[in-house]
């Protein structure tokens, strides 16, 4: 999504001007790409950053223009992305005064803003905000008002100050009106509630039913949207690596010491995911009560990864290979209702309806002593927060020739302890969304194999990783999923 955003934003401010067809080019092109309400400040933000790249040392009328630009930007998106923040803002807030709100720019617009401001500075303009409450009709005009004070600070033309120092001062300026509309924002406007939406589940061009399952699993990493950007959205420290059977603990830190806490709380699929965490116990050989509230997070989640790209292409995937054996429903309630069957029905392994797929791949299990399954991020790093896990590094390839795992990486194989009990070696991606795992998990058991080798590039921080793995999948109870994991067999650089 990052470099989409850039890209688009960049081809609109070549120019400096929105014409009309620009502008509904700009709100379909938000429409489309329906950002969660985590990436939304990160948008506004950007679109000042992709600005100052078209500022002007010496042209007055230039920067006028780049201002009118921005400006129209940042309309587009808070009329498509956010709405007002008191519910009663139609009959609330205050009448704005023109003159008051002015003034107040003007004495923000001339601080240096080139230098990283202390909280005191960014606390008084969300004050003056919260204090002078504009009505739902004076939102767009308080707004627009930074714009308008800020030109009236933009360089002359006859100006024979050096050019440097000229455009130190428009870029002081952009960072100026960029912190006056975050403080608005944030105090004035909350993101609309995120809908999900169908997209085409075929990629254009591409015979899905020629597609091998590593060509799949390639296109559901393009399709994954919603996976997490390791330089912004969180951070790990895989710290030291280990043979298995190496009994010192290699990291003395957590593996997770950052998530995006708004991520995990506001996307749909995220904070469905984690809904469903909680309703196991760890040690197989007692059995699971599903209770009605319990049945409902699993259709709510199983309903939010359907509106997702990965699972709608994994449903189209599974129907054009699907053999005489396996019938996959051609609705989409029928395959939500075989996903049930597959991943959330209950069966034995120790004790009656004492496990299913999800809870052995995503949560985890203990059994004799040993940990079980356990290969979702997301449960590793909640667990962590709890104190329930302890990483212990990473587990060296096999190889010299082998990449060594970072910290930026999608894929990693690891020893950590839960509960007090030790898994060896576990592996499990990093950063993918819930419907990229189950997608991929559930494309390789209806109609892969028992072991599906495929071979898959990811790139961070600019790097390209190339992976050989082979993703497993075991049946339990005939019809179900027993395990399905990644096991990485080479990792290079490119």
């Amino acid at each position: 999504m990052d470099k989409y955003v850039v890209d688009f934003y960049r081809r609109i401010y070549a120019d400096l001007k929105i014409d009309s067809e620009e502008a509904d080019e700009l709100k379909e092109f938000l429409s489309k790409l329906n950002p969660p309400p985590d990436k939304i400040l990160w948008m506004r933000a950007t679109a000042f950053r992709i600005a100052s790249e078209f500022l002007s040392s010496d042209n007055r009328e230039a920067n006028l223009s780049l201002l009118k630009t921005l400006n129209c930007m940042v309309h587009a998106i808070e009329t498509n992305c956010l709405e007002p923040k008191d519910e009663d803002a139609d009959n609330g807030g205050s009448p704005m005064d023109s003159d008051v709100v002015s003034e107040f720019y003007r004495g923000v617009l001339q601080q240096d803003w080139t230098v990283d401001r202390d909280d005191a500075s960014h606390q008084a303009l969300k004050d003056f905000f919260t204090s002078n409450v504009p009505d739902a009709a004076s939102l767009a005009k308080v707004r627009f008002l930074a714009f308008k004070v800020a030109s009236e600070f933009l360089v002359d033309d006859d100006d024979t100050s050096d050019q440097q120092e000229e455009r130190r001062k428009n870029e002081n300026l952009l960072r100026g009106i960029n912190a006056v509309v975050h403080a608005f924002e944030v105090t004035c406007l909350k993101p609309k509630p995120l809908q999900l939406k169908v997209e085409e589940k075929t990629p254009p061009g591409v015979d899905v039913s020629r597609m091998t399952i590593s060509e799949a699993v390639q296109h559901l990493w393009t399709l994954d949207d919603n996976r997490l950007d390791p330089s912004r959205d969180y951070t790990m420290h895989v710290q030291g690596g280990k043979k298995p059977f190496w009994k010192e603990d290699k990291a003395e830190d957590p593996l997770f010491s950052y998530v995006n806490p708004q991520i995990l709380q506001q996307r749909p699929t995220y904070k469905a995911f984690i809904a469903l965490l909680d309703n196991y116990t760890p040690h197989t050989g007692q059995t699971e009560v599903v209770t009605r509230a319990e049945q409902d997070e699993i259709n709510a989640f199983l309903q939010a990864i359907m509106q997702t790209k990965p699972m709608q292409f994994c449903h189209h995937y599974c129907c054009n290979k699907q053999s005489s054996s396996t019938q996959i429903p051609s609705d989409t309630t029928g395959f939500v209702r075989l996903l049930h069957e597959i991943w959330f029905d209950l069966y034995r392994r120790e004790a009656s309806n004492d496990s299913s797929g999800f809870e052995h791949v995503f949560v985890g299990e203990i059994r004799d002593h040993k940990i079980s399954g356990f290969h979702n991020w997301i449960q590793f790093y909640l667990q962590e927060q709890k104190g329930t896990v302890d990483y212990r590094g990473y587990i060296k390839p096999r190889s010299q020739n082998d990449a060594l795992s970072e910290d930026d990486d999608h894929l990693l194989t690891l020893q950590f302890t839960w509960h007090g009990v030790e898994k060896m070696v576990g592996s499990s991606f990093i950063g993918v969304s819930p419907e990229f795992e189950l997608a991929l998990y559930t494309m390789c058991f209806l109609v892969g194999e028992q072991v599906n080798s495929v071979q898959l590039s990811t790139s961070s921080s600019g790097v390209k990783d190339v992976y050989d793995l082979d993703i497993v999948c075991h049946k339990m109870a005939q019809d179900k999923i027993g395990t399905s994991y990644p096991e990485i067999k080479s990792h290079y650089e490119e």
